[in-house]
């Protein structure tokens, strides 16, 4: 596999903020991603939490404007992002709409034939570590967790109950809990997964939790309470009865006055960097 190259690097909080490109065989074409490495020793294992962000962001969005750095640098974590979709492919219509395409890889493999590049899981779940593990060996790939935004958070919850045993922990800012129900989400699934609800129900959170018994550290949310798609797209309550069903520790904290933006996970960003590092411990 392709050694990833370096087109950035910043310092910050003692650490540095690379960001790499490479060429994806599971997507079909090149990709970048970011990563922020901690102060460390060269001898010190680095554990690892993988952040997938939301509709129309690239590897870029967090890294800039979260704040993360700050808390991963003073627990000793790194920090993964990967882009949203793949890109350059100038699939007809993968431009179109913000929602759907480009920015909008919704962390599935599509089987729809149109869309077969859109392999954002395998991505994420199979290639970005393998390419992690190969090219720095200081990241320790054992000790790993996932976070993410919106359509990233959907990402980060459907992956960790499909694969619990390979992440230590979860959390997530304003997730999309029940994409069955959304209109992103059916829009999403019926373009990538075709008009079989039963395959969408693989990719949506809310039915996921329901069939995952192997949950020990407690799921973290933050939701504001004054985000503009918490109504009709977000649906927490949903995903909050389906993880009571089945007695699915859940910590889910509605935060009056926040809406859907980079300064609301900002804000609340240190305790779910804290959360992850007590589980990667």
């Amino acid at each position: 596999m392709e050694k990833p190259t370096e087109i950035s690097s910043s310092k910050m909080f003692g650490g540095y903020n690379k960001r790499y490109k490479h060429f994806s065989p599971t997507l079909g074409c090149s990709m970048t991603f970011s990563i922020y490495f901690p102060p460390s020793t060269p001898s010190q294992k680095i554990p690892v939490i993988f952040w997938l962000s939301g509709l129309t962001c690239t590897d870029e969005n967090f890294i800039i404007k979260s704040g993360a750095q700050r808390a991963a640098s003073s627990d000793g974590i790194a920090l993964i992002a990967p882009d949203t979709s793949p890109r350059g492919l100038n699939i007809e219509g993968e431009a179109d709409s913000w929602d759907f395409g480009v920015g909008a890889g919704f962390y599935l493999n599509a089987t729809e034939q149109k869309w077969k590049n859109w392999r954002m899981y395998d991505y994420v779940v199979k290639e970005l570590p393998k390419v992690l593990s190969e090219n720095f060996e200081q990241l320790d790939m054992s000790r790993v967790s996932i976070s993410g935004h919106s359509m990233g958070g959907h990402g980060a919850l459907t992956i960790y109950l499909k694969n619990p045993d390979k992440y230590k922990s979860v959390s997530a800012f304003s997730p999309i809990t029940n994409p069955m129900n959304c209109p992103w989400g059916q829009k999403a699934f019926l373009n990538y997964l075709g008009s079989n609800k039963s395959d969408w129900e693989e990719h949506d959170a809310a039915c996921l939790i329901r069939k995952c018994n192997k949950i020990s550290v407690p799921i973290l949310i933050d939701q504001g309470e004054d985000d503009k798609f918490l109504a009709d797209q977000l649906l927490p309550r949903n995903f909050e009865e389906a993880c009571k069903s089945v007695n699915a520790p859940l910590i889910l904290r509605l935060q009056p006055g926040y809406d859907h933006s980079y300064y609301f996970i900002a804000t609340f960003i240190d305790d779910h960097i804290h959360h992850h590092a007590q589980a990667l411990k």
